[in-house]
């Protein structure tokens, strides 16, 4: 059996050490020093002599600056939460066994000998991976528990030791379970064996994982990058990573975790991020405009609203050299034209390649004519006010904020470019009311910066990053997937979602459509099943929804059994409800860790002014709980991708009623039931939605 030591026992290491406890703090206690050394080693650099300039210098500065951020030893985090002892020496059959503590960071002595490995070393990968039917040469795997960074325990297994019984990590189950004070965390010392297979897929490929609440999905996603970023750390420098959340709030609860792996330079945005580079998002669309506007037909709309402006042209091109005229005819400029857009180069590109092929022709007559001309005469004809004017005429420079705009207002323009693709009814739902008369002073929405971004891209092909991490991602409709796609064209991605949890009008309904819109329809679908995070009695609850919100979708399994973890409480009347929720809160804070009070949009203030009224300090979500303020005030619309301890869930029907229909106020219930770690509070004046009674 297992050993669960704690401060007081002696049970003897399989080293010999009388005191394992203390032999492995002292481990710790070295590390630590390790640590400090290696930081001081680096601050005490001195580039002076070593930089050319002062640019040279100044970057140099900064690399070292963020390898002292990422030496940092943060006290509230172990070096290391494990030990792999192998019974041989790695790459050798026959040496002496070796043993490695497995930690988040590398640390090395003076003499440079490890002290901790790297979680995401070829080394350490036994310690996720290692099983009695698979030992993977580990003899002894030794899990640690900490206590606010002390380390307080350790936990055995022997993995070819016959006679020890398979069993479940008591300490493993401990770390799942720990109270949630702050924003999220790793979860490296718990990643599970199918996780690991996710983390450490290849670069070259890109995974999609749908995963029910409570899988790990955000954290293997975060993961993954921390891994791809230590395999291919040169190749990733250069073109760059990003992680994409839902919002604001999201994006603040997670950003700690690659931190925390020693990660600093992963960029984080949302979809509306991406794309309000040119305009200012002031308005807002009725879902069934959304719904269109982020339909994937409209892709095409703009790409022959863009062609449009291109025409035929009617005279010749006479360029002027000196003495000479060299003449292009209007029907050669025309085979130039045509060429272009057979080879469906991006409107931008080839507006800059006219130019060129037009000179290049004046520069054949001018050989034929027994002159030499180089590059730099075709440079120059291709700078011609003759050729600028013909190019302007038969391909103009366009706008993308300008031409969304003409498309939005002009109900002939739009007609012209959406016949075939829109319907007549779908087409009136995106004209503007109103005309806007300038791109400044238009109320864009957000689906129309999506719709910029895409003109955009038709024109000047989008920068691509070499991995992104799309989180939330059964939310985005076809367009905002393309607009993600053009940001990993080249490169590869990691997407995170559950369609049970898709509360969008425009939510997709399969990953394959959705990949297929992102660019990546050959990607890997990963299936996660087994639920850490929700106990099993609050998942189970929650499921009741799934045949209605997501027919066919497996169940989250919880591997957590917690008797007493669902409350179902009818209030007498709507008067009361107020009340009896603040009495719900006050008791969850009687428990350890983070509380969420989560409720329909509309029941916000009322609930902030009953909690005030009661003395009660309350934070917004995206705002970092601590042990002195812990309770945090939650819209639906913004629970999604959070967790806390315990939650108390107001008024389910006004949820499911907060949203434009039913499946979809159903899957907001769904995703509110789902943020609880230990204990769920639900409580209600008015029916139940039927699939819960």
């Amino acid at each position: 059996m297992p050993a669960h030591v704690a401060e007081s026992d002696s049970t003897p290491d399989p080293t010999g050490a009388t005191d394992p406890l203390a032999h492995e703090r002292a481990h710790l206690a070295a590390s630590r020093a390790a640590l400090r050394g290696m930081r001081e080693d680096v601050q005490a650099l001195d580039i002076r002599d070593v930089t050319a300039n002062w640019v040279n210098a100044t970057v140099l500065q900064a690399q070292i600056d963020d390898r002292i951020k990422a030496l940092a030893d943060l006290s509230h985090t172990p070096l290391f939460f494990g030990r792999l002892d192998y019974l041989h020496a790695v790459g050798g059959e026959l040496a002496e066994g070796e043993r490695f503590y497995i930690g988040r960071r590398h640390v090395h002595d003076a003499a440079g000998d490890p002290m901790v490995i790297d979680w995401r070393a070829p080394v350490s990968q036994p310690y996720y991976q290692a099983s009695r039917k698979n030992p993977q040469d580990v003899g002894l795997r030794r899990r640690f528990g900490y206590t606010a960074g002390e380390l307080t325990a350790y936990e055995d297994e022997r993995l070819t030791d016959p006679a020890e019984a398979e069993h479940t990590s008591r300490l493993l189950q401990a770390e799942i379970e720990r109270p949630r004070v702050g924003p999220m965390r790793d979860i490296v010392a718990t990643i599970q064996p199918e996780q690991d297979e996710i983390v450490r897929s290849d670069l070259g490929g890109t995974v999609c994982v749908q995963g029910g609440p409570g899988t790990g999905k955000t954290a293997v996603g975060l993961h993954r990058v921390a891994y791809l970023l230590y395999a291919h750390r040169e190749r990733l420098a250069r073109t760059g990573t990003l992680v994409i959340g839902p919002n604001r709030s999201f994006l603040h609860y997670i950003e700690q975790v690659l931190p925390a792996l020693g990660e600093l330079a992963v960029k984080q945005a949302t979809v509306d991020d991406l794309v309000r580079t040119g305009v200012e998002v002031r308005g807002e669309d009725e879902a069934a405009t959304a719904v269109v506007k982020g339909d994937a037909r409209m892709a095409e709309v703009l790409r022959r609203a863009i062609r449009s402006h291109v025409t035929a042209p009617v005279e010749p091109v006479v360029v002027v050299r000196g003495s000479r005229r060299w003449r292009v005819p209007a029907y050669e400029v025309q085979e130039m034209v045509d060429e272009l857009l057979a080879r469906d180069m991006r409107y931008g590109a080839a507006h800059e390649a006219l130019p060129q092929r037009i000179a290049h022709a004046v520069l054949v007559r001018m050989e034929e004519a027994g002159e030499a001309p180089d590059d730099r005469v075709q440079n120059a004809v291709a700078r011609n006010p003759a050729v600028k004017a013909a190019v302007k005429a038969v391909w103009p420079a366009v706008d993308p904020a300008k031409l969304v705009l003409r498309l939005l207002s002009d109900a002939e323009f739009l007609a012209a470019h959406a016949e075939g693709l829109l319907t007549g009814d779908e087409q009136k739902r995106l004209l503007w009311a109103k005309p806007a008369r300038s791109v400044k002073s238009a109320k864009w929405s957000a689906a129309d910066a999506v719709l910029i971004d895409e003109a955009g891209d038709l024109i000047a092909r989008t920068h691509s990053l070499g991995h992104v991490v799309l989180d939330e991602a059964q939310d985005l409709s076809p367009m905002q997937y393309r607009a993600v796609g053009r940001r990993c064209s080249t490169g590869s991605a990691t997407v995170l979602g559950d369609l049970a949890q898709g509360t969008t009008p425009w939510s997709t309904e399969s990953w394959g459509e959705a990949l297929f819109h992102l660019g990546k329809a050959d990607a890997v679908v990963e299936e996660l099943t087994a639920g850490f995070r929700v106990p099993r009695e609050v998942i189970a609850y929650a499921s009741r929804l799934l045949p209605v919100i997501s027919p066919g979708l497996a169940a989250v399994e919880s591997v957590r059994e917690s008797p007493g973890s669902l409350v179902v409480r009818e209030v007498p009347s709507a008067e009361v409800l107020d009340a009896a929720v603040v009495a719900a809160c006050e008791e969850s804070l009687r428990h350890e860790g983070s509380i969420g009070l989560i409720a329909a949009d509309a029941r916000i203030p009322a609930l902030g002014a009953a909690l005030t009224a009661a003395g009660h300090a309350y934070l917004s979500p995206g705002e970092e709980t601590t042990a002195a303020s812990r309770l945090t005030l939650v819209p639906a619309s913004l629970a999604k991708g959070l967790e806390y301890d315990y939650v108390v869930l107001d008024e389910p029907a006004a949820v499911v009623d907060g949203e434009p229909d039913e499946r979809t106020g159903l899957r907001r219930l769904y995703v509110a039931l789902t943020r609880a770690v230990s204990g769920l509070t639900v409580l209600h004046a008015a029916p139940l939605p039927g699939a819960l009674v």
